[in-house]
């Protein structure tokens, strides 16, 4: 009998493991147990939320992949172009060792592309860090950000975009998820399916070694002090391999499809879960021969190397005719190609070492992990982080200050500290930059292009779970719509901390709700996804961060983006009177900052939220508008010094109305708002416009971008504009 201790390596409870038992109607050999412990893991086998995914819309007239059977999601571009896209985690290696943890998961998110044959464009990351003041915080921020750079560079795909977030409870389990955009023709789409009696496994790529064993099980158990000590469950990345792997595998797909049934990259679980899942999509059993697999380090067992996850490798199913032309294409870019097994008629896998028979067991009993329900923790009578009563703040004493004390705070300052490390603009189709709200770029060879954009505020997720994963969905697409792009889709990267926390599973189970409704009513069904469990520290649970990847289209670039705000320019505040009270501080940053205080609360309507952003969309299709700003973190204020410090320009308020709070006028964050920015013939159309759709629109000021001295000045507020971006600069 196994030992609770051998169990508590392999992240197995023993109610699992005899389970195990029961299935095989035996004791597990030492590779299948692997297997199993792999593949029940929560990374792989997503035990607590796969059976929330029944919430999510996933089909839609666009959405060319069935969600969760594939490497990425799928999404027609029309004229037979394709986007493909997915966000995920590396949260726990890279909270032990920043540099590789941040670098793997920049290569294992382009590998779930390029597995599709699409060819990477673009690089988004999302990141969440904890308290500054700390040593250690500084050593992981620095190291996550050299680790992206130094990954992306080298494999020559931009990271343009994403968010970098601090809040104390990220401090010692930082949230590291990366997003990787693809493109390519739909007729190259490849699948991720083994099939067809005697067709070859083909390992390419690196040797197989000892590192990112037990990977998937260390990133679903809790970080502990003694986790450095996991440092070997930490992958170690090659990103000049993954470059030539990524030219291959694109090469393959748009030239020599008809070699090969499938493709699939080997991450969490290496080998284990790349042959196991396509074999059971293909509905055939397989066979390795672990004698066969090259390996870099010597006496490699069973169990390691099924278990690996080295990087920078690949699994092919070729057609069995052409197997050695697979393997003369890939020795034609410098990279090894190996026959490891083969399809077998069946629906069982069998492992062997020459000979000796190391794991013959049905696929589908390891591959279909047992499920954890938490439907039943949806309701919670005493939620700790709701608190509708607000303690009332004194209003603003000196506006300017306000705003530059805001500018300068971690979450609102500039992220040029970090932009500057990425190359943004290898491939040469990089139309928006990072730090100008949603990333533009050119579907290569196409008039086309592609927004992409992440979002999540965890404070609000904290505050109200299901509405604060409604405002991450909304602001996700609002982002899109502010460069006069379309939504098409999503992808989620679920970032909880221990699911058998009553509260943890609230927090779940609402935030997986809320995201299904916000996509349902914005018509961006979900079509790939991550989950990330266990994220604990010392103080308890990391807060709720459900990151939303999202991409749309715009079908013209020449005709939709202009990159400059003219002398003269009017700004329009669209979607809210000018004015707002006290409870539009909820859960905002200014409200935080000065109480560290999570009580109120947050709304939105997500009807209306779909109403304005169909408008701005259209005022764009109207050549009404030409430039927009969400209104999102920081609130109004910040949003008009953003578009003052990223265009260089100076604004003057006309003669408002500023009766309220000014604190919450300047700095609230109620939902549902944008800044639009037109010519004054304009105006009265979009006012009209506006009128007939139930819109609160209203002119608010004017832009110079003369050779004076540029200023924001809007009410008390009179700033010099090199004031603004000194203050949002110095924080890093």
């Amino acid at each position: 009998m196994i030992s609770k201790e051998q169990l508590e390596k392999i992240a197995m409870s023993e109610e699992e493991y005899n389970l195990v038992v029961e299935r095989l109607n035996r004791e597990p050999t030492d590779v299948e147990l692997g297997m199993f412990s792999a593949l029940w893991s929560e990374h792989c086998g997503y035990k607590h939320t796969r059976p929330l995914f029944q919430f999510f819309p996933t089909e839609g007239k666009r959405v060319l992949s069935k969600t969760g059977e594939e490497n990425a999601g799928a999404i027609d571009l029309g004229d037979g172009d394709v986007a493909v896209f997915k966000v995920e985690s590396h949260n726990h290696p890279s909270a032990v060792e920043p540099y590789e943890g941040a670098a793997t998961g920049v290569g294992g998110i382009l590998r779930d592309i390029f597995a599709m044959g699409m060819r990477p464009i673009a690089l988004l990351d999302s990141l969440r860090f904890g308290d500054l003041a700390q040593g250690r915080t500084k050593y992981l921020l620095d190291g996550v950000i050299s680790g992206i750079s130094g990954y992306g560079n080298c494999v020559g795909v931009p990271t343009v975009g994403g968010e970098i977030f601090f809040d104390d409870s990220f401090t010692g389990n930082p949230l590291v998820n990366v997003m990787c955009v693809g493109t390519g023709k739909k007729d190259d789409l490849i699948s991720a399916t083994a099939e067809g009696l005697e067709n070859p496994l083909i390992l390419v790529g690196s040797d197989t070694g000892r590192d990112g064993i037990h990977g998937a099980t260390f990133a679903s158990v809790d970080l502990s002090e003694d986790s450095v000590s996991d440092r070997p469950a930490v992958q170690v990345g090659n990103p000049f391999m993954e470059k030539l792997l990524m030219e291959a595998c694109v090469e393959l797909a748009q030239q020599h499809k008809e070699w090969i049934v499938g493709l699939q990259d080997l991450g969490a679980a290496g080998l284990t879960s790349s042959a196991l899942e396509a074999a059971e999509r293909g509905r055939c059993g397989v066979e390795i021969d672990i004698a066969k697999v090259p390996q870099r380090e010597s006496k490699m067992t069973g169990y390691e190397i099924m278990l690996s996850e080295s990087q920078e490798r690949m699994l092919v199913i070729a057609k069995k005719e052409h197997e050695q032309n697979v393997i003369d294409h890939f020795k034609k870019w410098e990279l090894s190609a190996n026959v490891v097994g083969k399809v077998i008629n069946g629906e069982n896998v069998i492992i062997k070492n020459e000979d000796e028979i190391l794991a013959d067991s049905k696929i589908n009993i390891i591959t279909d992990a047992p499920t954890y329900n938490l439907l039943d923790k949806e309701h919670l009578n005493d939620y700790p982080f709701s608190d509708p009563n607000m303690p009332v703040i004194d209003d603003l004493k000196d506006p300017n200050q306000a705003l530059v004390e805001m500018l300068s705070l971690p979450n609102l300052s500039s992220k040029q500290f970090a932009f500057q490390q990425y190359d943004h603009q290898v491939q040469n189709n990089t139309i928006i930059k990072p730090g100008f709200g949603a990333a533009i770029i050119r579907v290569p060879g196409t008039d086309k292009a592609l927004a992409m954009t992440t979002d999540c505020n965890p404070r609000k997720v904290q505050i109200d779970p299901y509405t604060g994963s409604q405002i991450a969905v909304a602001e996700a697409a609002r982002n899109l719509v502010a460069v006069g792009a379309k939504p098409l889709a999503l992808t989620d990267c679920l970032n909880f901390g221990n699911p058998d926390n009553d509260v943890v599973a609230f927090q779940l189970v609402n935030s997986v709700k809320g995201i299904a409704d916000a996509a349902n009513i914005l018509d961006t069904p979900v079509i790939s996804g991550n989950a990330s469990l266990y994220n604990e520290t010392i103080n308890g649970s990391i807060a709720p961060t459900p990151v939303i990847g999202m991409v749309g289209l715009i079908e013209n670039i020449s005709k939709k983006l202009v990159r400059k705000i003219s002398n003269n320019k009017k700004l329009l505040l669209l979607g809210s009177e000018l004015n707002q009270d006290f409870s539009s501080l909820a859960g905002s940053e200014y409200y935080y900052s000065k109480t560290k205080s999570h009580s109120g609360v947050i709304s939105i309507d997500m009807q209306f939220e779909k109403k304005i952003q169909d408008c701005v969309l259209n005022l764009f299709a109207k050549g009404l508008v030409s430039n927009a700003q969400d209104i999102a973190d920081g609130g109004l204020l910040i949003a008009i010094a953003e578009l003052c410090m990223n265009y260089s320009v100076g604004f003057t308020a006309q003669d408002v109305d500023l009766s309220g709070r000014l604190d919450a006028t300047f700095f609230g964050e109620k939902e549902s708002r944008l800044l639009i920015c037109t010519d004054e013939e304009n105006i009265n159309a979009i006012f009209d416009y506006a009128k007939q759709l139930s819109v609160p629109c209203e002119e608010i000021g004017t832009f110079h971008n003369d050779k004076h001295e540029k200023k924001l000045i809007f009410g008390p507020v009179d700033i010099k504009l090199s004031e603004l971006n000194i203050a949002h600069e110095k924080t890093f």
